[in-house]
Formats: C-alpha cells, sequence, structure tokens
C-alpha cells in the first residue's frame, strides 16, 4: 500500500529499507547507469512450488514487501496515538498491527504478480520470488488474495467496517490503480502517494477517529507531500533503468529534472504546512506548547527542505541522494515528536 517507486525494492521507512524505499519505500538505485538484463528469466517455473517449507515460508515473506509493511505499521500506529492519545492500547495496537500487516501484505504481493515480467527487466528486482521462478502465479495469487480477505476480515471484527472499508479502498488504489499506471503516466507518482498515504486513517479510524476529523487528514497530508520529494529524489537516480523498463515517470519523460525539482520543492511546503497544522492542533491548551512543538517539526525537516531545494537548483546525482537520505530522517523525526505531542497533550 506505500507505494514504492517503480522497480524498486522492498522498502520500508525509515528505510529501514525503506521508504525505499519504498514508504511510505525501497533501496534506491546507486546511480541512473544501471543497465536492465536479458527478460528471459521472466516466466515463473513451473517447478516453483516445489520449494522446501522454509524456503517457501521465506519467499512468501518475500512477496508481501515487509520493510514497506512495517513502515505501513508505523504510520497506522502514529495515526492511532493521534487519535486515541494516552487513552490507546496495547492490545489495541496489537490488533490494529495483525490486521493492517495482512490487508498491507497482500497488496504487495498481488503488485509483484502483476509486475513480475517488468521486475525480471532489472537487475535489482529479478531475483524476487516470481520473476526468479521460486514461486509460481497461482500459489501467489492465492496467497494474496487469502491474507487480503483474512485482514479485512479481522479489521472488521476488531474495529468495525470503517477502518476495514478503508484498508479495502488503498488495496484498490495501489494494486489494480497505482500499479499498471506506472507505464502509463508520470501521474503515477501522485496515485502511489495517495495509497501510500491513505493507511494512516486505517490506524485513525480504528482508535476511534473520524473520517471527517481534520488532524487525520493533516496527518495523510504529511505522508502524501513526504513521498514526493522522497521519490523524486529516486527517480533521478534511476531514471536510465526506469526508461528501459518503460516506466513514465517525471525524470523520464523530462529529463533536465526540472519538474521532478519543483514537485520536490512543492511537496515540502505542503509537509511544512501540514505539519505546523498539526502543531497547532494537538497542542491546545498551550501555545508555549505549540512552539516548542512547531520548532521541532521544522528543525527535524529543515534539512530535507534545504535538500530539496539544492536539488531543484542542480539536478545531479549528488543533490538527489541528499535529498533521498534527508528524506529518511526526516519522517521518523516529525513521526516521533507528534507521537510523543498525542501522548502528552493528548485528551
Amino acid at each position: 500500500m506505500v507505494a514504492p517507486p517503480p522497480g524498486s525494492s522492498d522498502a520500508g521507512p525509515i528505510h529501514a529499507s525503506a521508504l525505499p524505499g519504498g514508504p511510505l519505500g525501497d533501496r534506491a538505485c546507486e546511480s541512473g547507469e544501471d543497465s536492465v538484463i536479458n527478460a528471459s528469466s521472466a516466466e515463473p517455473s513451473a517447478l516453483a512450488d516445489t520449494a522446501t517449507s522454509s524456503s517457501l515460508l521465506a519467499d512468501l515473506l518475500e512477496l508481501t514487501k515487509p520493510r514497506i509493511v512495517m513502515m505501513i505499521l508505523i504510520t497506522a500506529v502514529v495515526a492511532a496515538l493521534l487519535a486515541a492519545g494516552p487513552a490507546v492500547s496495547l492490545g489495541m495496537l496489537l490488533h490494529l498491527m495483525i490486521g493492517v500487516a495482512l490487508v498491507a501484505g497482500s497488496a504487495g504481493a498481488m503488485n509483484q504478480v502483476w509486475e513480475y515480467r517488468v521486475d525480471a527487466l532489472m537487475d535489482r528486482t529479478r531475483r524476487r520470488p516470481i520473476p526468479a521462478g521460486r514461486l509460481g502465479l497461482l500459489l501467489s495469487i492465492s496467497f494474496s488474495l487469502a491474507i487480503g480477505v483474512l485482514g479485512t476480515a479481522y479489521l472488521v471484527f476488531a474495529f468495525g467496517p470503517i477502518p476495514a472499508w478503508v484498508a479495502v479502498a488503498t488495496w484498490l488504489v495501489y494494486v489494480p490503480i497505482y500499479t499498471p499506471l506506472k507505464v502509463r503516466s508520470e501521474w503515477n507518482t501522485t496515485v502511489g502517494a495517495l495509497s501510500g498515504a491513505l493507511p494512516i486513517m486505517i490506524g485513525y479510524t480504528a482508535a476511534g477517529g473520524s473520517l471527517t476529523d481534520v488532524s487525520g487528514w493533516l496527518l495523510v497530508g504529511v505522508l502524501f507531500a513526504w513521498q514526493y520529494p522522497h521519490f523524486m529524489a529516486i527517480a533521478w537516480l534511476c531514471r536510465r533503468q526506469y526508461g528501459e523498463a518503460g516506466f513514465q515517470m517525471t525524470t523520464t519523460l523530462e529529463p533536465t529534472g526540472r519538474r521532478a525539482g519543483w514537485q520536490s520543492v512543492a511537496g515540502m511546503a505542503m509537509l511544512t504546512v501540514c505539519l505546523l497544522a498539526l502543531a497547532v492542533i494537538l497542542t491546545p491548551q498551550s501555545w508555549l506548547a505549540t512552539a516548542v512543538l512547531a520548532a521541532g517539526l521544522l528543525l527535524a525537516t529543515y534539512p530535507m527542505t534545504a535538500a530539496a531545494v539544492r536539488f531543484a537548483l542542480r539536478r545531479d546525482d549528488l543533490t538527489a541522494r541528499r535529498l533521498l537520505r534527508a528524506s529518511l530522517l526526516q519522517l521518523p523525526g516529525s513521526l516521533v515528536l507528534l507521537t510523543l505531542a498525542a501522548l502528552f497533550f493528548g485528551s
């Protein structure tokens, strides 16, 4: 659900991974000069389902893109804390993580099913279970659908229909809309950023928040905006591979990088506005607390903002790599500050 850049490897946020790698991410290209490989290995082997049980479990886990799932879990938990504050329980968070992990893993697995031929074209993705021939398509599809249905049912049982419907909507945006759009339009970045940010509302509504609450959608806005500069840096570093594989990225359609650069700056502007608005909402009791939280959020965001501006002014691998690294520090830093504010000032 957190949408990684096309063809990227699993990521988690915090790059942990990710986000790039992906989320919210995947490992970025070390340069834009990598070449694609022969696609002859694209067909899954008919013998793939004869793997040993241990290797089968490992491949099924890899199919879910666990680092991206981890990022989604982190953002869902932060959203739950934002909605419930200190009233949140560990049991509720555990149920939330189980349901979200199953649905997110289903989306990641179906994404790999959909893209196995394209994954076989690029060196950093050709070793995934399906293009490498370790898993067959029938098993992969069945596994994806099974855990998706199970995760949706779990969310309904634990929290009611609204978080489950948000999860289903996120799955639909990520799999049948975002995935095929990668080879059709550069708008895939916008759709991917939306699918990467929507899981926040699963956690927010599961903890008692409403779909109409401003704070929940501001948190969605934070992750949506963050993904723009993050993905644009990766799209620049991987521009040659993406172009050879047929991905319609901003950096392949407009190779000077000007649009990618200024989209990064626009993303940072939106990110900053959403964070400052959250600082005001989370600390209504004290203007001093609002000022301290806002200052902390600005401090955590400044290095990424400066890196985005440098990338917009001088598009090269060095500025793109610095922007990517700054993004991997900004997101966890700001989420920690928001979580602490929710715990100390939440009702």
